[in-house]
């Protein structure tokens, strides 16, 4: 053990203190810790929440979407042949997007269908049972069989439909449609529910297989796009590049950080600005770390005054204060460690906080610690309380030996 080191463990102890000064070390030590545990819990709250929603959004949609310049897509398999020759491409898969009204015995609803391919999309969501999407929507040979819709949990109630029901559905904008008549009404079985947790996709999506949803829009063999999803997500703008130079000019191109990008935005910017918030928490405890310094120095200005004649020099007690500081820092970093990880394991192991879907997206509280949110949290704390210890500690260093003697 260092000098400076041995003073500072000597000049820590309570027993050799007065009163005042432990009180004043505990609650600094205390408000370092709250702070820490409250910071610990909020940005990862915020940093699952962000996590959470990215996984269920890139679960029900592609990592990117190729269109045509105004028209359908006619010859979508050679283009998708050609999508999955490019680098970093895992599937690729057609789809036809249709809106209408849904209608039950018991109520009525806006919706919009999605045709999948059953044996290509990769769409996930939860659903009841242990079939998959694809497999409920497996085309059937029998042209008399009746087409059948997995619905969304929040639209399936809102309509009051079961899975086995029938529902009446108006296709709006029907290529085959006359103007002048009223469109034509298909009836459908609900053969399964899905629960993404996400309001926006759960109370008005359905889908259905892609060449029932062609029948029903009277469009023939023509898709509305191609979904494309990659090895790595966050590599979709150079892959979305080299797909457009692939297809042509006449494709156009849109990836989930485009279509998304408000809503990452807006919970970056909530994230940053919930740590700059919770962070005072932390200054006002270094204010209580610099309180407890300065009167410890009143009270070992003797002390001070020894260290000096005997030749320790003012880097030795600048340092000696600074590692009092740094050691109240490190103590309140680990007890607010240890409250922080406490509650988000109670929150994530009990998610007794339910949120409103059709307001915060998700229906439940997410949580998610991170290596580098831990190491922000840390080394920032540690770094006002290293700051909020170096004025003291220099006051400490500029002292006369003289001083010792005259006010000791």
């Amino acid at each position: 053990m260092s000098f400076e080191s041995f003073v500072a463990q000597r000049f820590l102890k309570i027993k050799s203190q007065r009163k005042l000064v432990p009180l004043i070390t505990v609650l600094a030590t205390l408000g370092v810790a709250v702070g820490v545990m409250v910071l610990i819990v909020v940005i990862a709250v915020m940093t699952g929440f962000q996590s959470e929603l990215k996984r269920r959004i890139l679960g029900i949609e592609a990592h990117i979407v190729v269109m045509r310049f105004n028209e359908w897509i006619s010859d979508y398999q050679k283009d998708i042949k050609l999508i999955e020759k490019v680098p970093g491409v895992t599937s690729a898969a057609p789809y036809v997007n249709a809106q209408g009204m849904v209608r039950s015995p018991a109520g009525l609803s806006a919706i919009v269908l999605k045709g999948i391919d059953p044996q290509r999309s990769t769409v996930q969501v939860n659903l009841e049972g242990k079939r998959s999407l694809g497999q409920l929507l497996t085309d059937d040979s029998s042209a008399q069989q009746e087409a059948g819709i997995v619905l969304g949990r929040v639209l399936a109630e809102k309509v009051h439909a079961k899975v086995g029901e029938g529902l009446m559905i108006m296709v709006v904008g029907s290529e085959s449609a006359d103007a002048r008549m009223v469109p034509k009404m298909w009836r459908l079985k609900v053969v399964g529910l899905y629960d993404t947790g996400m309001h926006q996709y759960d109370g008005v999506m359905g889908f259905m297989n892609i060449h029932r949803l062609q029948q029903m829009v009277g469009c023939g063999d023509l898709a509305t796009g191609i979904e494309v999803k990659v090895q790595n997500v966050d590599d979709v703008e150079t892959v979305s590049g080299e797909i457009l130079g692939t297809l042509g000019l006449q494709y156009w191109a849109r990836n989930w950080k485009q279509m998304h990008y408000n809503l990452f935005s807006m919970l970056r910017l909530q994230k940053l600005m919930m740590y700059v918030i919770l962070t005072l928490i932390i200054v006002v405890a270094a204010f209580n770390i610099a309180s407890a310094l300065i009167i410890m120095i009143k009270e070992k200005v003797k002390d001070i005054a020894i260290l000096r004649v005997m030749g320790a020099s003012q880097r030795s007690i600048r340092s000696i204060f600074l590692q009092k500081g740094m050691v109240i820092g490190l103590v309140g970093i680990g007890l607010g460690a240890c409250g922080g990880f406490f509650v988000c394991l109670i929150l994530a192991k009990y998610p007794f906080i339910e949120l409103p879907g059709n307001v915060y997206f998700l229906t439940s509280l997410p949580v998610k610690i991170t290596v580098v949110d831990l190491a922000v949290i840390f080394l920032g704390t540690l770094g006002i309380c290293i700051l909020a210890s170096f004025y003291p500690a220099s006051k400490a260093a500029k002292m006369k030996p003289v001083d010792g003697i005259r006010y000791g």
